[in-house]
């Protein structure tokens, strides 16, 4: 039993001076990586220095004149003309990607389409209005998310179409106005025969909803003035009226009345076009990709290609040198 446990330490005092040497070695391979890397910038200080300067040149100037712009409009598509809607964008969509500007130009009414670069719509989420005062609704999510996520139920491409409002977005490479862009773009969304005479039919049931809920109204204020004369007159006959003409109903169905007329007359506002703008911004400068950053992207690349060659020269050489002293050992 002694003597093993001696030989048990001396293993590992060896076994801890092999890792010590490991990891001075390491450090040791990284402090001299490093050392050779700045001798590498000090003996080609002058080729790094002119990649920097060409690359940061050439990415300002491209910066400077290779600007993008996004812009964005919201909409609201009505008469059931959603789906319509999402078509019409993936259908611009298809053409810009071709590069037809042609059809662009014609059918669009675009005067300098290949400044577009791309377009697309998304919907604006609003759970709140997508259910207020709908229980259908509310009951359909209920429903729907039982099996899954409401936040995965409320973003399906099913569901979103739904909202109210959505987003049409759309870059260019060209600051644009609203008449050269903009309004040629809702112009072609809103040319539909089909969708024309639902918004006449639309239109006209909305306004006979008007003249029919005024009426009603009216039946309504001369009931509330009889029973007003009645109360003032007989309190007996206010009970009477309590009783049979259930008042406190007729009152609510007025204050129901009320909030649809409201709700009509902005429907007919809202309804004079079958995609109806509500606001848009225009010429935001795009940052999210390298536009406005080639300045010092550039540079960089122009240093990563110029180490590479130096790596693939190098290696060249080193397995050049190999091949030959295998052909030397073989003669």
């Amino acid at each position: 039993m002694s003597t093993k446990v001696p030989q048990n330490n001396t293993d590992q005092e060896i076994d801890l001076v092999l890792i010590s040497k490991k990891i001075s070695n390491f450090f040791e391979r990284i402090n001299a990586s490093i050392f050779r890397s700045i001798q590498f910038f000090i003996r080609n200080w002058l080729i790094v220095l002119i990649l920097v300067v060409v690359g940061f040149g050439l990415g300002w100037f491209l910066d400077s004149t290779q600007k993008s712009y996004k812009h964005e409009i919201i909409v609201t598509p009505n008469f059931g003309s959603v789906d319509y809607l999402y078509d019409k964008i993936e259908l611009l969509q298809s053409k810009i990607n071709e590069r037809d500007t042609l059809f662009l130009r014609k059918e669009v009414g675009l005067a300098n389409p290949s400044i577009i670069n791309n377009i697309e719509i998304k919907p604006i989420i609003d759970v709140y209005r997508f259910i207020e005062d709908k229980e259908k609704n509310l009951e359909l999510i209920k429903l729907m998310s039982e099996n899954s996520d409401v936040n995965e139920i409320i973003e399906k491409k099913v569901t979103s179409k739904n909202y109210t409002y959505h987003k049409i977005l759309f870059t260019t490479n060209k600051l644009i106005s609203d008449k050269s862009t903009i309004q040629p773009i809702l112009n072609y969304l809103n040319k539909s025969d089909y969708y024309k005479k639902l918004q006449i039919v639309g239109i006209k049931n909305i306004q006979e909803k008007i003249i029919q809920n005024d009426n009603i109204l009216a039946q309504i204020n001369i009931l509330l003035e009889s029973f007003s004369k009645s109360i003032n007159s007989s309190r007996s006959n206010a009970v009477y009226y309590n009783e049979n003409l259930q008042i406190n109903d007729v009152l609510k169905t007025k204050q129901n009345l009320i909030i649809e007329q409201g709700y009509n007359r902005l429907a007919i506002i809202n309804s004079d076009k079958i995609v109806k703008e509500n606001s848009q911004i225009l010429n935001a400068l795009y940052t999210k990709t390298v536009s406005g950053k080639l300045k010092f992207i550039i540079p960089l690349l122009f240093l990563f290609l110029y180490l590479f060659w130096i790596y693939l020269f190098q290696f060249y050489n080193k397995q050049l040198l190999k091949e030959v002293s295998i052909e030397e050992k073989k003669k």
